[in-house]
């Protein structure tokens, strides 16, 4: 099969157009044209619908189109490893990880790793959703739990812990409860039980709900959350880790601790040599020892 005409028609079906996929690929719209009616005459296909509107993949178009977006993802992935094994620190690195870890822990601490790499460009993505590493959806990935994904070099960071919270003021206000029955005189902040959240928290939730609190907020992530005990709203389960932040929180109901919660870094096997792989990792293995020893400084591990 033609590479080229193979470009050709992945520009074709991604623009939906074939004038702007002429504009990408610098070429004539009558280019672009042939290249696309050879394509169909080697296959004997119809790869297009097309109309007054622009060009619709047909279910032959959708099967091509599937197999040139794995291959430009891969190609992708060998230039980055190329680049990677050859160049210093800098360029794009796409990281994920969950909304509460990625706007609580790691978002504030990146100015150190700029500081150290000032030419490099994090394209951070805080969602819920296990983004594909092997097929270059990211680069490197935070998560609250080991990755499934095949082909990944994994490694345990630290463990979290779920606990409940409140502020000085809320407490000094609203009273010290001392056991889990006294959350009924008070208002409970948590993700609720639909949102994607780490299974213990999840469990603390309902269990709290059957002590039937006095009132709920109910957030779909831990940074509103946080937002709300700060502001004195109630009582609120959060990760352990906001805490050296956050050093004015109170923990409430100790004994109400979740089981831990594993974080784990991983990233595909084809970025093991990656030079911008490697200096986020060290960065965040190394900020995790500080915390780690901030902590035991504050008595709270």
């Amino acid at each position: 099969m033609d590479w080229d005409k193979l470009r050709i028609f992945h520009a074709v079906a991604d623009a939906g157009s074939l004038t702007h996929a002429g504009d990408k690929l610098n070429l004539s719209q009558s280019a672009v044209s042939r290249q696309i009616r050879g394509l169909e005459e080697s296959l004997n296909a119809t790869l297009f619908h097309r109309h007054a509107r622009g060009l619709i993949l047909t279910e032959q178009g959708e099967l091509l189109f599937e197999a040139t977006q794995t291959m430009s993802k891969r190609l992708e992935s060998a230039s980055a490893r190329i680049r990677d094994s050859e160049e210093g620190v800098f360029g794009e690195l796409r990281v994920t990880t969950t909304t509460g870890f990625g706007t609580l822990w790691l978002a504030p601490r990146l100015t150190k790793l700029y500081e150290q790499y000032p030419h490099l460009k994090i394209d951070l993505m805080l969602e819920e959703r296990v983004l594909d590493l092997p097929m270059r959806e990211a680069d490197v990935a935070i998560r609250m739990k080991e990755p499934s994904q095949a082909d990944l070099i994994r490694k345990r960071l630290m463990t979290v812990q779920m606990r409940l919270y409140a502020s000085k003021d809320y407490l000094d206000k609203h009273g010290h409860p001392q056991d889990v029955e006294e959350i009924k005189n008070h208002r409970l902040i948590s993700q609720s039980l639909q949102a994607a959240q780490v299974g213990s928290a999840s469990t603390l939730v309902q269990k709290l709900m059957t002590h039937k609190p006095g009132s709920v907020l109910s957030v779909n992530n831990y940074f509103g959350v946080l937002q709300g005990v700060i502001h004195d709203l109630g009582i609120g389960v959060l990760p352990d880790y906001v805490t050296e932040d956050f050093p004015d929180l109170v923990q409430v109901f100790p004994e109400e601790d979740t089981n831990p919660v594993p974080v784990y870094l991983a990233y595909p096997e084809e970025l093991r040599h990656s030079q911008r792989i490697a200096a986020f990792r060290d960065f965040v293995q190394n900020e995790i020892i500080a915390h780690r020893k901030h902590m035991k400084e504050l008595g709270k591990i």
